[in-house]
């Protein structure tokens, strides 16, 4: 791949963000995509789905020994960041407790897995991504899905729409304290860059590894992750450039809200009137 976009590759599916340009890491920053070059939990569930056609023929023990092991493989490929230590344990833990019979909410895992990484670790609690890794996680989890299901009008967008609000509002207070912004353009990039970078994540890795093995077919190998790097990095350009300046960022933000409570709001009352309805006096 040319520079840029091999820089940005790596970034997408090990996190190794050392060699992009100045001028990359802020139009990331700037359209709020950078998360996709921190390596975290999405990057640890394509990688197990990469795996899963092997993980799933192995009986119980052989399937958690193979599973915790690429995590941890993973873990130390990618420098042990703590966004991608918070995503293993994590997912060691959601393994463990599949193994065991035992309940695997969202939530409660990441409670457990950030109670014992800061136990093993303190200094984790000074970290910027440590806080944007937990607090983006602790809101896809806890308010994305129940958000979704209160925007039944948007259709196939409801759950893409929710997963990004309930990240944006769980980075919210990291976001602007440190970094000062909180970019509007965030939500519509994230849905078009999303899906495309996680499709890159997915087949990135393997196909790194057989042009890596095989030099002559990298051009071709290559070829669908270049083009899915270069639409990611198209997205953060043109959203950088159209991100406005404070104070019309947060007037944004404000009308973003108001039309997300219009619409939890209109969809709650459709589902008392659905009930009412339905609620027949032979049903009585």
């Amino acid at each position: 791949m040319p520079a840029p976009e091999g820089a940005l590759f790596r970034g997408l599916v090990i996190g190794d963000d050392r060699d992009q340009p100045a001028d990359m890491v802020e139009r990331f920053r700037a359209s709020g995509l950078s998360h996709l070059t921190a390596v975290s939990g999405q990057n640890v569930g394509f990688l197990l789905a990469a795996f899963g056609p092997l993980l799933v023929r192995l009986r119980p023990v052989p399937r958690w020994v193979i599973t915790v092991g690429v995590v941890a493989w993973f873990v130390a490929l990618t420098r042990f960041e703590p966004s991608i230590v918070r995503a293993g344990a994590m997912a060691a833990l959601s393994a463990t407790a599949y193994a065991t019979g035992r309940e695997r909410a969202p939530v409660r895992l990441l409670a457990v897995a950030v109670s014992g990484l800061v136990l093993v670790d303190p200094l984790l609690v000074w970290s910027v991504g440590f806080w944007l890794s937990v607090g983006a996680t602790a809101g896809v989890c806890a308010i994305g899905p129940p958000l979704a299901k209160r925007l039944p009008r948007l259709g196939g967008l409801a759950v893409p729409l929710g997963i990004t609000l309930g990240a944006q509002v769980g980075v919210v207070v990291p976001s602007v304290l440190v970094f000062g912004r909180l970019p509007l353009v965030s939500i519509p990039a994230n849905l078009l860059a999303v899906p495309v970078a996680g499709a890159v994540m997915l087949y990135g890795l393997p196909a790194a590894l057989l042009a890596g093995a095989v030099p002559p077919l990298a051009p071709v190998v290559m070829l669908p992750a270049l083009v899915g790097t270069r639409w990611v990095d198209a997205v953060a350009q043109v959203a950088a450039l159209v991100e406005p300046e404070p104070p019309w960022v947060w007037i944004g933000w404000v009308v973003v809200v108001l039309l997300g409570a219009v619409l939890v709001v209109s969809a709650s009352r459709s589902g008392k009137n659905r009930r009412r309805h339905d609620d027949t006096p032979a049903d009585r």
